[in-house]
């Protein structure tokens, strides 16, 4: 490889993100610089390790290349030297700031870098108010107040020059020393116009933002606080050597009453301690970390496999213990080192942070909820038929439903349990748990009859259904009906035995024993029960075989309940309910849209919101119009139980979508998560996707980075690698129009390798190429046909050719556009040889794909100065895409037809289409200005200056343009 190759690739890592990529990158062309002997190029690409290491987060290796590059300079000074000598002293800083973070460095060591420093500073006649900022921080390090103060005074009263550091991160020192000793005011105050310029260096405006974070909250500027901690840890969060600014916001997050995003950038950032920077990044991150940990109660939190240490949940409490000991651990280690006892003190007070104050909301996906309300009701007492009112005593169910319920206070026991019986079946969850509190309470430990017996386990497994615990279930309803078959009790033992079928076929070990009495029971209750009791019966085998997913035997099977159901509407709306749900899985949609209506209009005469509720999502789930589909979910909002609330709000969430009206969304999204976290219920991981893609829709894009980035977090944790891929990918596109390249092209990248197998070919070439395009656009044109290429060889394997040569043909105007002339006319090669295949086909996507391809070659073939051949490709291709529609692309080769045609000497023909053309763009289009200019030299060629002097006049272009 000639020096030349490998200046090349210098210039080209420089362009990469700081990070593991550019250090690996960096360390490779050192190995092959070293080999090739060149002194220059040996001494540059250290200067750029050293930066790299830095900012990537490897520090400790930053160390080696700067003496190396000082030993150098020294040894034998060389005029390329002279010209990196500001970088060179600019380097000291950094020294310094990482020798302290080391504890295994004697202090002495700084000190001696300090006064090299220092002498080298002078020698050159620099200020040294930069030196002075960091003998500052040395003794701020050490916790010598008096000493940091002196320093400090003379930071800011000694001259800046170009050696200081920039407008951005020397007032973000001394807001940390404001804010350190007691004046939020003056370090708000420093700030603000600082902020309200431009920021561009590599650690604003985040650094900044993150100094302010305190002394905004101490000074009452919530709102200010907030958006900063937003701002700033957006930009820190997908840099390792950021770790010790992230520790700030987990401990900010503590501060404000938002233990859980806390708990969630604990969880983010927790492998980052298997890497640290440094040990004290490390340090800082893990008391911040153990504070959060502390406040979670008895939570876990995902952890990461690394070596030695397979990936699981860890308990919160346990996991603050284990960081709490190394933050501990290493500030023992720096106050050995220093002779003092600061950073354990300072430890101390980071470990004991605690909410404080007032919260501030910060999550985009969570929200802290007010108390529910008690919904309202009567003040009538709940008795039995035929009990006096003045004969009942008040019931506390513990339940939230209602705040108490009445029962008879002389009733029997059968009386209490058929009370209960009656109430479930009414959805009165409230009086059903009431009156068998009260049989508990009185009869709990009385010798009843079995048939007394039989019926309060049937309804304790009732309580365990509703519970979801099927287990505890399947086995009361078995003891229950044992003891019914003892007692010669037919019918609800037939009762029973159905409920115990629907159990059953809910597991498929169980399933064909569950029908099989599901479908007994309901032709004994044909024989034996009333017209209630059979409509139960068949209701029942429908469950069974609906959970078979036999749809059409289920619906076969509620067509055998009688008309009227024994005139009980609370079961007519349940069957109508299973009926809707049956022609819905049978795609008999106008059907089941009509039943569900019928049920939603019997549960809303009945009063019922258990019943309206679930109709209601049913119909919105059933309707074809988005404001319909709305409309249903505001009244199942209304309607529903506190505990129907998360899949109404989801369904609500999901209609307003559908309805155009995606702010809107955003708000029901937010409920359904923070509904989630606050019941501990699993899916919260996929509501933030849906609540990410929501944010995207509206134009928010930092809230859909930062919900998405949870998402993303919360399906690996549950091993949902599909969904939690396919969140990357909605990720990618928002970093993207964040503007963040690199975050963007890293996901793409994870994502291309983890669609590595053959099933996913079309998947991995479409992300290669949507890399291909993010990297075009950011005119890092090389590495963008790398991507296009790459994307190309995917579609190629997948058998995807039309997609194959539009990636092709991409690569190729990234090749010419890269400068790399040879690699641009390889491509065009293959390009043609792919079009030739595909040329006769008339589909629309084959003729646009076709005449860009012809577009492409063109270009390439102009920058090689063969435009005989470059026009010849472009003859009729205008008039192919304007027979596809595609009038901005045909106008787009026509203009490149009228620069062939005038480097060729033919402006007579070059004239009426450049005319054409401009007369046909539109006043915004950024071709305009390219076509007049030509036009305008056109005309020039013609010997017809005052029409080009007007052409120019018209299109604002000067004489050179």
């Amino acid at each position: 490889m000639s020096d030349e190759d490998l200046w090349r690739m210098l210039r080209g890592i420089s362009d990469m993100p700081y990070g593991a990529g550019q250090i690996a990158a960096l360390e490779q062309l050192l190995r092959r610089v070293d080999a090739a002997d060149d002194r220059h190029l040996a001494f540059v690409t250290r200067m750029q390790a050293t930066t790299g290491y830095i900012y990537g987060g490897e520090p400790a290796k930053s160390f080696v290349t700067f003496s190396w590059c000082l030993s150098e300079f020294d040894r034998d000074p060389q005029p390329y030297h002279q010209r990196h000598l500001h970088n060179l002293l600019w380097h000291f800083k950094y020294m310094v700031n990482g020798l302290l973070n080391f504890p295994e460095v004697p202090l002495d060591r700084t000190y001696a870098v300090l006064d090299d420093m220092e002498r080298r500073y002078r020698a050159g006649g620099h200020s040294l108010q930069t030196v002075h900022k960091h003998r500052f921080r040395v003794a701020d390090h050490v916790g010598d107040a008096e000493v940091a103060a002196h320093w400090y005074r003379l930071w800011q009263t000694t001259p800046r020059d170009d050696l200081s550091d920039c407008a951005g991160c020397d007032p973000t020192s001394q807001v940390g020393y404001l804010a350190d000793t007691g004046r939020d005011a003056d370090a708000v105050e420093l700030a603000e116009p600082v902020l309200a310029g431009r920021l561009n260096c590599n650690e604003q405006p985040q650094s900044i933002l993150t100094a302010l974070l305190l002394p905004y909250l101490r000074t009452g500027r919530a709102e200010e606080a907030r958006d900063a901690h937003r701002e700033a840890y957006r930009r820190l969060r997908g840099n390792l050597a950021n770790l010790w600014d992230i520790a700030d916001h987990v401990e900010f997050c503590t501060l404000t009453g938002n233990g859980a995003r806390a708990v969630e950038l604990v969880e983010r950032h927790l492998d980052w301690l298997d890497r640290p920077p440094s040990p004290a990044a490390a340090m800082h991150f893990a008391a911040a970390a153990a504070a959060a940990l502390r406040q979670a109660g008895a939570s876990t939190v995902y952890r990461r496999a690394a070596e030695g240490r397979p990936a699981a949940e860890v308990a919160a409490a346990s996991l603050a213990d284990e960081l709490a000991d190394t933050a501990t651990g290493l500030a023992a280690r720096f106050d050995a080192r220093n002779g003092t006892t600061h950073q354990s003190e300072w430890i101390a007070r980071r470990l004991a942070v605690q909410a404080s104050g007032e919260h501030v909301p910060l999550s985009a996906s969570v929200r802290r909820r007010p108390a529910r309300p008690a919904r309202p009701v009567g003040d009538e007492p709940i008795v039995g038929p035929g009990t006096p009112a003045s004969s009942t005593e008040r019931v506390r169910t513990g339940k939230g439903e209602r705040p108490a319920v009445t029962v008879p206070v002389d009733a029997e026991p059968d009386e209490l349990l058929d009370l209960a019986e009656q109430s479930w079946g009414r959805h009165d969850r409230a009086t059903f748990r009431a009156a068998l509190i009260a049989f508990d309470d009185r009869f709990g430990s009385a010798e009843l009859p079995a048939r007394t017996s039989a019926h309060r386990l049937a309804l304790r497994a009732a309580e365990r259904g509703d519970e979801d615990d099927i287990e505890g279930a399947v086995k009361l309803n078995r003891a229950a009906l044992e003891l019914y078959r003892e007692a010669g009790e037919e019918v609800p033992a037939q009762t029973v035995a159905g409920r115990l079928g629907v159990l059953l076929t809910r597991s498929d070990e169980d399933g064909d024993e569950g029908l099989l009495l599901a479908r007994e029971a309901a032709e004994v209750l044909d024989r034996l029960g009333d017209a209630q009791q059979r409509a139960a019966g068949h209701d029942r085998v429908a469950l069974a075989l609906l959970h078979r997913e036999r749809w059409a035997d289920a619906l076969a099977a509620l067509d055998r309940v009688p008309a009227d159901a024994g005139g009980d509407q609370h079961l007519m709306a349940r069957i109508a309910l299973h009926r809707g749900h049956l022609l819905e899985q049978l795609d008999r949609v106008d059907e089941a849209r009509a039943v569900v209506d019928e049920a939603r209009r019997i549960g809303r005469e009945l009063g019922v919101d258990e019943l309206l509720t679930g109709a209601c999502l049913a119909y919105a789930r059933l309707v074809d119009d988005p404001a319909d589909a709305v409309a249903a979910c505001d009244e199942a909002l209304e309607a529903a139980p506190a505990d129907a609330e998360l899949p109404v709000r989801v369904a609500r969430a999901r209609a307003l979508l559908s309805a155009g009206r995606a702010v809107d969304a955003v708000d029901d999204f937010v409920e359904a998560v923070t509904l989630c976290v606050e019941r501990g219920a699993e899916g919260d991981a996929f509501l933030r996707w849906e609540l990410a893609n929501a944010y995207r829709m509206v134009g928010r894009l930092a809230e859909a980075a930062e919900v998405a980035e949870e998402a993303v977090l919360g399906l690996d944790r549950l091993g949902a690698q599909a969904e939690a891929d396919r969140c990357r990918h909605l990720l990618a596109g928002v970093y993207a129009g964040l503007g963040e390249i690199d975050p963007a092209l890293a996901l793409l990248e994870q994502l291309a390798n983890n669609l590595d197998g053959p099933d996913n070919l079309p998947h991995r070439a479409q992300v290669l190429e949507e890399a291909g395009g993010i990297l075009y656009d950011a005119d890092r044109d090389a590495a963008a046909g790398e991507r296009f290429a790459a994307a190309a060889e995917a579609y190629r394997l997948g058998d995807l050719p039309l997609d194959e040569l539009r990636a092709r043909r991409r690569e190729t105007y990234a090749w010419f556009w890269a400068d790399d002339r040879d690699a641009a006319l390889r491509a065009l090669e293959v390009v043609d040889g792919l079009a030739a295949k595909l040329a006769g086909q008339a589909e629309p996507p084959v003729t646009y794909e076709l005449a860009m391809a012809a577009e492409a070659g063109a270009r390439v073939l102009t920058g090689e100065d063969r435009l005989d051949e470059a026009l010849g490709r472009l003859t009729g291709v205008p008039d192919r895409l304007r027979s596809i529609e595609a009038f901005g692309e045909a106008a787009q080769v026509e203009v490149l037809v009228g620069e062939l045609l005038l480097r060729l000497d033919r402006p007579a023909e070059a004239e009426p289409l450049l005319r054409r053309v401009l007369g046909g763009l539109p006043a915004a289009s950024r071709q305009v200005r390219q076509t007049a200019w030509l036009l305008a030299r056109t005309l020039d060629l013609l010997d017809r200056p005052t029409e080009a002097a007007a052409v120019r006049a018209e299109h604002d272009l000067d004489q050179d343009d």
